[in-house]
């Protein structure tokens, strides 16, 4: 068995959703001149497995936990469920409950998860008054996996009120099938759909792949292994894609909010800004804003947010990440489309498997092992 395999062994155990591979920030990290924001982590609830959170309707926050269950946060932690999908989903490989997202006037909630046979599933449900109607749910959108790895899963609504959908490269190691690069696959992509335009939902018109016979109308950007963890920033409306790594390179990709899509992120070929196993670079390649190597800390990287809450000024307007394994927070400066500064903000969160941005903007770090933390100023 090899290093890798024993660490995708142990942290499949652990119930880590993320893709897997030896990782670490880079030595220079904090490089950048001027002083990090002062943060702390003040832990509000206990999870079970916390993979995934939302601003929730009424200024609440909803966490979901990988085996299927949803709960809500209050002043005294996690409540009962509010919905429970656990014997419907299976926390094999890297599966479960990977994703949740509300539309714009928290009228539906929806799922992202992996069914009983490891395909990729988003449902909907309606909610009226804050609860959700659970004889209203219905299939959205289905994407068979090839393997129990590379699921990604994340939901995110973007600012045009559209739901972009992330799905790795369905495993295996290596893109054995070349999906990255492939335009007649979900897989390896981002995706964007009208959930509420068609049954069981529509293509936007203006998607950069509508209508072309050779590629899936629903593509939004390509080119991504293991997309774990993308947000907008909620100021700007900036795209921000972390996509976990093979060997070497952890990424995090960036798109302008005025972009229209069709963004290739290099993946099979590329790995960050590096030919992968003698790979070309595509004339076409969008290179990441950011890359870390592997030398020893770190294996998955785990996107954020934008920090856009009034608690810490110092912070504003700083791309907030972290790593599975190293479980650092830092921060990133971004200009133009260009990171201008980084930041060791000081703390470490555990097993950083997701983060959560509430409606008043404030950041909670999930991590895999139960904790839900508010990020504060110190």
């Amino acid at each position: 068995m090899n290093v890798r395999t024993r660490i995708s062994a142990i942290i499949g155990t652990l119930g880590l959703v993320g893709s897997l591979a030896l990782a670490t920030a880079s030595a220079d990290e904090s490089r950048a001149p001027g002083d990090a924001a002062q943060i702390a982590l003040t832990e509000v609830a206990r999870a079970e497995n916390p993979t995934a959170g939302a601003a929730g309707p009424k200024d609440t926050v909803w966490i979901a936990e990988r085996a299927g269950t949803v709960r809500v946060l209050d002043g005294d932690g996690l409540g009962d469920p509010v919905l429970d999908i656990s014997d419907e989903t299976t926390t094999d490989g890297e599966r479960g409950l990977l994703g949740m997202a509300f539309d714009k006037d928290f009228a539906h909630l929806y799922l992202s998860y992996t069914d009983l046979q490891g395909t990729s599933t988003i449902d909907e449900f309606a909610v009226q008054d804050g609860t959700v109607q659970e004889g209203t749910r219905r299939t959205v959108l289905t994407q068979e996996q090839p393997e129990s790895n590379h699921n990604g899963g994340d939901i995110e609504f973007g600012p045009d009120g559209h739901l972009y959908i992330a799905f790795g490269d369905g495993g295996g190691g290596g893109d054995p099938e070349g999906n990255g690069q492939r335009l007649d696959t979900l897989l390896g992509k981002l995706l964007r759909i009208d959930p509420q335009g068609g049954d069981p939902y529509a293509i936007p018109e203006d998607n950069p792949f509508a209508g072309d016979p050779n590629a899936k109308g629903e593509i939004w950007a390509y080119g991504l292994r293991n997309p774990w963890r993308f947000s907008f920033d909620a100021d700007s409306g900036d795209l921000l894609i972390a996509d976990v790594g093979q060997s070497d390179w952890e990424e995090i990709d960036w798109a302008p909010a005025s972009s229209a899509g069709g963004e290739n992120y290099g993946w099979s070929r590329m790995e960050g800004t590096h030919p992968f196993r003698g790979g070309t670079e595509p004339a076409n390649h969008v290179p990441p804003i950011h890359e870390y190597d592997r030398t020893g800390l770190g294996c998955s990287v785990t996107g954020g947010y934008v920090y856009r809450g009034e608690a810490i000024a110092d912070l504003e307007g700083q791309y907030v990440y972290s790593d599975y394994c190293d479980g650092t927070l830092r921060s990133l400066e971004i200009e133009n489309g260009e990171v201008t500064a980084e930041h060791d903000l000081g703390v470490n969160g555990g097993e950083v498997v997701s983060f959560a941005q509430g409606g008043d903007g404030e950041l909670y770090v999930l991590a895999i092992g139960g904790t839900v933390s508010r990020v504060d100023p110190a």
